[in-house]
């Protein structure tokens, strides 16, 4: 196996960690790239050295919050810099994490992130896409949201995945060097089963001793999008790793 440099954006955030660990676990060189290590994507301080002499960029920086043009304007500029600054490194190519369903969106972050595909994609260096499922992580964060002593959750259909099975196959993708042969769709990562966010959010609730209302999600953006089940996984999609219910239960 020939050893291969990555430079990750947003390597200490939630699905950063994982990216990390499995790279380096594998053997790999890897420059990590966040704010904490004293590396900008945004303002692009730090940038140009940490490039120097990486092969490849996984891009799994992402914004905080869920405000459709801040995300956007995040992304515009870590998108732009990562192909400016990496195509003077002489990077082969980018890999990077989006969502599934986002080709559908018309608002909000999933509109952002479907803004950052393509402004990723219209740079010089080659692009690949894996497009994950919710994280199991995420619903932790929704109840942590609530307001009072009751979390009200969309009963939305999702597919939950784990962090570290999308950190497995966003790395196997980087590591294919292959260019998709036309008109194969992006690749999709998301977890074993459909159920919905309310039903998993019930689930962490109750060891949490808070109490879940499923509510229609009307409110959200896109909301009879994800209803009809257009942010599922498609045929093509791999589908891997525990169920949230599995993924809670190794939980401390």
């Amino acid at each position: 196996m020939s050893i291969i440099t990555f430079a990750v954006a947003g390597a200490t955030g939630r699905l950063g960690r994982h990216v990390v660990d499995i790279l380096t676990e594998r053997g790999h060189q890897v420059v990590p790239m966040s704010r904490a290590t004293g590396v900008d994507v945004i303002t692009g301080e730090g940038l140009a050295e940490a490039l120097t002499g990486a092969e490849v960029i996984i891009d799994v920086a992402s914004w905080h919050s869920s405000d459709q043009d801040a995300a956007t304007e995040f992304f515009r500029t870590s998108a732009r810099n990562l192909q400016e600054y990496g195509q003077k490194a002489e990077v082969a190519q980018i890999t990077m994490a989006s969502i599934i369903g986002v080709d559908k969106a018309t608002a909000g972050f999933l509109a952002a992130k479907k803004a950052h595909e393509e402004l990723l994609l219209s740079g010089p260096i080659p692009v690949r896409i894996l497009r994950a499922a919710q994280f199991h992580e995420f619903v932790g964060q929704l109840l942590d949201w609530r307001q009072g002593d009751v979390a009200y959750i969309p009963a939305l259909p999702t597919q939950l995945v784990a962090c570290r099975t999308v950190a497995e196959e966003l790395v196997d993708l980087a590591l294919d060097s292959a260019a998709p042969a036309p008109g194969t769709p992006v690749p999709e990562i998301a977890g074993p089963r459909q159920e919905t966010m309310a039903e998993a959010a019930r689930l962490l609730g109750a060891r949490r001793g808070i109490e879940v209302v499923g509510v229609d999600g009307a409110g959200m953006p896109d909301a009879e999008i994800a209803a009809a089940g257009g942010f599922l996984p498609g045929p093509h999609a791999k589908l891997a790793g525990p169920t949230f219910e599995e993924w809670l239960d190794t939980r401390p």
